[in-house]
């Protein structure tokens, strides 16, 4: 049974960190009802909830995602790249520390959560303007010992690597091909996503299905139509924060 790391909405969602999108108004009511099927999703998905304490002073804080990489063997806390949500890793540590040991980004490596892609033992980092080369060095000491394999990936034109790839199925990648370059996924099936729609890269893949956003309604189509199962949630307040439903939970077996 996977167990999801949840947190919850923040009351100051709306004063979150934004690097590639205007301010918009953010319903946190209708975010904390989003959040709430979300974590049903998890539930039927068959996930055990593991609930991180509320930081609700820290406006971007539902983001668990970005603060810990948790790997078979060990959990990654992370030195988010904005100074904001460093506060939000105290607490996520917390609700890691039963489950796995773990090792920690330190300066000059800042990283986040979401510029981290695991596929079995392949793990692409994204250079953005959250992460960089050196948490990409201390990420490799950690990280091939085990048998992993890494690379670093430029980003560029949005927040994080999983704005722009996620994985859909065993072999199967949905990729924005105008934020991501295809060739760094070599052997796997892939899906690009509708043009009309450049966000709809970020899915979330637990136990053979897919939560997806129904935000995104070309790119589920073809999805579908690739035999993806889909398990559709609202997540546009999240949207609005930069956020995609990876973001929102950290899952490990």
């Amino acid at each position: 049974m996977p167990f999801a790391i949840i947190r919850p909405v923040s009351p100051k969602m709306a004063d979150c960190e934004l690097t590639h999108f205007k301010r918009q108004p953010i319903n946190t009511l209708l975010a904390e009802r989003q959040h709430t099927a979300y974590e049903k999703a998890l539930k039927n998905l068959g996930c055990k909830i593991v609930h991180a304490a509320a930081a609700p002073e820290l406006p971007d804080s539902v983001f668990v995602e970005d603060c810990c990489v948790v790997l078979d063997e060990l959990a990654i806390i992370t030195n988010p790249g904005a100074e904001s949500r460093q506060p939000e890793i105290e607490g996520i540590k917390s609700a890691i520390q039963p489950h796995r040991p773990w090792k920690q980004i330190l300066e000059p490596g800042i990283l986040d959560g979401g510029d981290v892609l695991v596929i079995g033992k392949q793990i692409w980092v994204g250079l953005s303007s959250r992460s960089n080369e050196a948490a990409v060095s201390q990420m490799k000491s950690f990280v091939l010992p085990y048998g992993y394999s890494l690379k670093d990936v430029q980003v560029d034109g949005c927040l994080h690597l999983k704005s722009a790839v996620t994985q859909v199925g065993e072999q199967q990648i949905l990729l924005n091909p105008d934020w991501i370059d295809r060739n760094f996924f070599a052997g796997f099936e892939i899906i690009e996503t509708h043009p009309e729609e450049p966000g709809a890269a970020n899915a979330l893949f637990i136990n053979e299905r897919l939560i997806y956003p129904v935000d995104f309604p070309r790119t589920a189509l073809r999805l579908t139509q690739a035999g993806v199962e889909l398990f559709l949630v609202d997540n546009s307040e999240f949207i609005k924060a930069e956020g995609g439903v990876t973001c929102c939970s950290i899952i490990f077996n």
